[in-house]
């Protein structure tokens, strides 16, 4: 079907003549065959967002249907490879002699040519359904790649090949109830606005473990959960973001640069190819797909980068795998929400935000979950969102934060004067919160340490009153305060320097087990529990500050996972002897 185009205003384009369109198809327009998809129908003119450059393109052009909607492309060959928000493959792009994308280039996501050791799982004769597996392919050193019954068939395996094959070459013959046989590649489709199916979705109860003391004991996100990031500008957004997709026990990484700058998208770009994978020795990119969408692209395209993420990272779920999905930054993509919004003439909401800007970020962060997945075998399979926001100013009462907010259960606030005190991580303990604590509790009480909870109550607890006293002193100065609260003061003070703040570049600080952070916060608190009965029964103040083992504990995070347990023993036992000696 061919439409003709009536106006253009950027990104935006409105065709008559599409009375047979539906909502969200995919279109061509114009003679360079630009890739746009149908955001508004009246009658039979369409409202089209161009996901390319749209200059010089006048009304009288030609808009070409498709009559699909937007999809992705899923197989073999997404791992290590790096997309734009529209799943165009840049390796590809940039291997045809362009450093910059050429309007209308026609690039298949996967490649065609490409051949891959096919191995099945399924017989002949074999009842299967949606979901069940066929096959796989060892696509990297560390991901298994299935082959899987496309959804809604169910039948009887007639054929099933081995040996080399290409993403488009016949895997599979299934016989359906009604006796037609259907041939099934390595290669299927899926709209990206349509959240995949599964069985069941089930309440997270374990925690994605990330190595990050201040996330993992403090404000943990569990498996299948969903997390933001909200900080101003400089505050350390995208290094978290680095330090949960190289540490965090997620089996794949699905990294979305959604309208970053260049730059920042260029670090991630050049950084994540020479990061190694801690648990295998392997590059990291051997477990991740990158999708790049700097702000320089076209405001359009950084709606739909979000969506192809989460798609791809559905897809791997439905294999079973543990699914981290980053989205760096959904500000960016609310901002291109608005420009459309605004185009289109819509009644702004809140700031000029579109007034269902709330409903749009609910539908993404709810394809997050654990869920049981189509497939005889009943596995289960999880996908943990974990959006950054990027709030003007760090103000946080803004729309987008605020939406998010609504949505999400773990919010890492990150603050501007503990990054320019160069506190890492710098999130915030005194506005964030994690309500899953009570969820994982049984599992850290089981896996990790049979006090967690009463230990990190007791941290926490620590931290607030600090922050009360601190108030005091900043009145009436640090001399009105009693020892004993001066004792408090040091004891948190050990708590932020030496358990919260994390070097991500030292090779031991920046990863610590959990038995390593039940240590570490065993030593904080009981250097305060026998520092004030030493202070009870007349020891020194200025003595006990002093102590030697102050800067043994100080340490004890730059101690190897080995050795942990040896040497906090060590280090209590050395606490228990000096204060002995004071006392004496």
């Amino acid at each position: 079907m061919e439409g003709k185009i009536v106006k253009v205003s950027g990104p935006l384009i409105v065709a008559e003549g599409m009375g047979d369109a539906e909502m969200f198809d995919v279109v061509r327009v114009s003679e360079h065959k630009l890739i746009g998809e149908i955001i508004e129908l009246r009658g039979d003119k369409a409202s089209i967002q161009v996901y390319e450059e749209t200059s010089g393109i006048g009304p009288g052009g030609p808009v070409y249907s498709t009559g699909s909607p937007l999809s992705v492309e899923l197989g073999p060959g997404l791992i290590e490879a790096i997309f734009d928000g529209i799943q165009r493959p840049l390796d590809k792009i940039y291997a045809l002699g362009t450093s910059r994308i050429e309007r209308g280039v026609e690039v298949a996501a996967l490649d065609r040519e490409k051949v891959w050791e096919f191995l099945p799982i399924a017989k002949a004769g074999d009842k299967v359904a949606a979901g069940d597996f066929l096959g796989y392919v060892q696509e990297t050193a560390l991901v298994k790649h299935y082959i899987m019954v496309p959804n809604k068939l169910e039948g009887t395996v007639e054929w099933v090949y081995e040996g080399p094959a290409r993403v488009t070459d016949v895997v599979a013959k299934v016989r359906d109830a009604a006796g037609e046989i259907h041939e099934i590649t390595m290669l299927q489709k899926w709209p990206v606005r349509r959240g995949r199916p599964y069985k069941q979705k089930l309440a997270p109860t374990e925690p994605m473990i990330t190595g990050q003391r201040i996330i993992d004991t403090f404000f943990p996100v569990a498996k299948g959960g969903v997390a933001a990031i909200p900080g101003p500008f400089g505050s350390g957004k995208t290094v978290v973001q680095h330090q949960l997709a190289k540490w965090a026990d997620a089996e794949i990484i699905v990294y979305i640069g959604c309208g970053e700058r260049g730059n920042e998208m260029t670090d991630v770009l050049m950084e994540f190819p020479e990061l190694k994978d801690p648990r295998s020795g392997e590059p990291l990119m051997k477990r991740t797909v990158l999708i790049a969408n700097t702000s320089d692209m076209p405001v359009a395209a950084r709606e739909a980068s979000i969506y192809t993420g989460i798609t791809i990272a559905e897809y791997f779920r439905d294999m079973g795998y543990r699914v981290a999905i980053m989205a760096d930054s959904t500000s960016r993509w609310a901002e291109a929400l608005r420009e459309m919004s605004g185009r289109l003439e819509e009644m702004p909401g809140e700031e000029g935000y579109p007034a269902y800007l709330s409903s749009r970020l609910a539908e993404f962060y709810e394809r997050a979950g654990l869920v049981v997945c189509h497939g005889g075998e009943g596995r289960t399979g999880c996908v943990t969102a974990i959006g950054a926001v990027s709030p003007p100013g760090g103000d946080i009462s803004e729309p987008v934060s605020q939406a998010t907010l609504r949505i999400v259960k773990v919010f890492w606030g990150l603050s501007a004067p503990l990054a320019y005190r160069r506190h890492f991580p710098a999130i915030d303990w005194l506005t964030s919160y994690s309500l899953y604590v009570d969820q994982l509790t049984d599992w850290y009480n089981k896996n990790v340490d049979p006090d967690w909870k009463n230990l990190r109550q007791a941290a926490m607890q620590l931290l607030q009153e600090e922050s009360e006293l601190e108030e005091v002193v900043r009145l009436v100065g640090i001399d009105a305060l009693s020892l004993k609260d001066r004792l408090k003061m040091e004891a948190a003070r050990s708590l932020r320097e030496d358990y919260l703040q994390q070097n991500a570049f030292h090779e031991t600080d920046t990863y610590a087990s959990g038995k390593k952070q039940v240590g570490m916060l065993k030593l904080v608190l009981e250097f305060y529990r026998k520092a004030s009965a030493a202070l009870e029964q007349g020891a020194d103040f200025s003595d006990i500050a002093k102590l030697p083992v102050r800067e043994a504990i100080g340490r004890a995070k730059y101690v190897e996972e080995k050795d942990v347990e040896a040497r906090y023993q060590e280090i209590s036992r050395q606490l228990d002897a000096e204060l002995e000696k004071l006392l004496a």
